[in-house]
């Protein structure tokens, strides 16, 4: 693997979903931590989410949600990015990621089924993401 500067993140906002401050408050947070950010904005496919990630080399995908429906729009991410070559591509989401009130330690324990590396739940500090991502991936 080449060795970047800055590592590169692909983030946005999955599905249906269209709200934006969340995001802007990540893209400002994740850029000032000193990584490179590629935004997709607003309800973005997965498909959108792995071809961004191939295009800028990206060594990590960061998903919100907000809307409640994460949990489904999520599904089979991870097998998407294997059938691109993204093997082993961090997969980090976080948000309102599911519907209603349920324990996050079990919402948490879903989502790793599914393969993501680290789900948050609503609330969670933009430094809260970037300590997890500077886990994830300065072990390279």
């Amino acid at each position: 693997m080449n060795q970047k500067e800055k590592k590169c993140l692909v983030i946005g906002v999955i599905g249906a979903d269209v709200h934006a401050v969340g995001n802007k408050i990540l893209y400002h947070a994740f850029t000032e931590a000193g990584f490179d950010v590629v935004n997709l904005g607003v309800m973005v496919s997965q498909e959108e989410y792995i071809a961004a990630a191939i295009e800028a080399d990206a060594d990590a995908i960061v998903i919100s949600s907000l809307y409640g429906q994460g949990e489904l729009d999520c599904r089979g991410m991870r097998e998407k990015c294997e059938e691109a070559g993204l093997h082993n591509i961090p997969l980090l989401v976080g948000g309102n990621i599911v519907i209603g009130k349920q324990k996050f330690e079990d919402v948490e324990q879903r989502f790793k089924a599914m393969g993501f590396d680290r789900a948050f739940p609503p609330g969670t500090a933009p430094e809260t993401t970037i300590e997890a991502l500077h886990e994830l991936l300065d072990k390279e």
